[in-house]
C-alpha cells in the first residue's frame, strides 16, 4: 500500500461530527497507518519538557507521522468544546489535541485527507444520489473551522508562519498549506492581510528549497 491507496480510502464510516466539524477517529486512523506501513511511527514535539507551545496567551500541540520513510508534521491549537483556543489547558485538553493532531498528521499521508478540503468522499469515489431539499442558500456564512474574531485569526497565521521553521522541503511546505486550505481560503476573505503574510513566508521558503535542491 502507498499514499495513493491511502487517498482512496472512504473513513465516512468511522467519522463523528461535533459542533459542525468533523472528526476522524484516531484509534482507527493509525491502525489503517499501521496496516499501509507497519514501520509508522509518530511523535509528539516537546518544548522545553511540555507538549504546548505557547502562542498569544494560548497553546498548541505538534505530531509528526512518520510513514514510508517520509515524515510529515502538524499543528494544532488546544480547543475548547466551541472550537476556540484555551488559555489555561488541562490534561484532557491536551490529550485531545494531541490525538487530533495525529489524525490531521496521517491525513498528509493521504488517509482521510478529503475531509480537510470539504469533500463527502475520497477522490474516484462515485458519490451516492441523495434526494434532499433545495434552499436558498444565505449570502454569508459562518467559517465552519473557527471563529472570525481578530484574535483567532492573528493566532493561525501566526502558527502557520512558526511551523515554517520546522520545514526542510518543499514536499513539507506543501503538505501542510494543503492540509490548511480551508482555514487558508477563509483568512484570504476575512483577513487579507494576514493571509499575504503567510502566502510570503511560504513562498520565500519554497523558492529558498528550490534553489538548494
Amino acid at each position: 500500500m502507498n499514499q495513493i491507496d491511502l487517498l482512496k480510502i472512504n473513513v465516512n464510516e468511522h467519522t463523528e461530527k461535533k459542533n459542525g466539524l468533523t472528526y476522524l477517529s484516531w484509534a482507527w486512523a493509525w491502525a489503517e497507518a499501521l496496516k499501509a506501513d507497519p514501520q509508522a511511527t509518530f511523535e509528539v514535539q516537546m518544548f522545553d519538557g511540555s507538549p504546548l507551545m505557547p502562542v498569544g496567551g494560548t497553546y498548541m500541540v505538534w505530531v509528526t507521522v512518520k510513514m514510508f520513510e517520509k515524515p510529515m508534521t502538524c499543528m494544532l491549537p488546544v480547543l475548547d468544546y466551541r472550537n476556540k483556543p484555551i488559555p489555561t489547558p488541562n490534561s484532557f485538553d491536551v490529550n485531545t489535541s494531541i490525538m487530533r493532531c495525529l489524525v490531521k498528521a496521517i491525513a498528509l499521508h493521504g488517509l482521510g485527507l478529503y475531509i480537510y478540503s470539504g469533500e463527502d468522499t475520497p477522490p474516484d469515489e462515485e458519490p451516492k444520489e441523495v434526494k434532499v431539499e433545495e434552499r436558498p442558500k444565505p449570502k454569508t456564512a459562518p467559517d465552519p473551522e473557527w471563529d472570525n474574531s481578530d484574535a483567532s485569526r492573528e493566532l493561525f497565521a501566526k502558527g502557520m508562519i512558526e511551523f515554517t521553521a520546522t520545514c526542510q522541503t518543499v514536499e513539507n511546505l506543501s503538505g501542510y498549506w494543503t492540509a490548511n486550505h480551508r482555514q487558508l481560503e477563509s483568512l484570504k476573505r476575512t483577513h487579507p492581510a494576514l493571509y499575504q503574510e503567510v502566502l510570503t513566508k511560504f513562498s520565500e521558503l519554497k523558492k529558498l528549497f528550490k534553489e538548494k535542491a
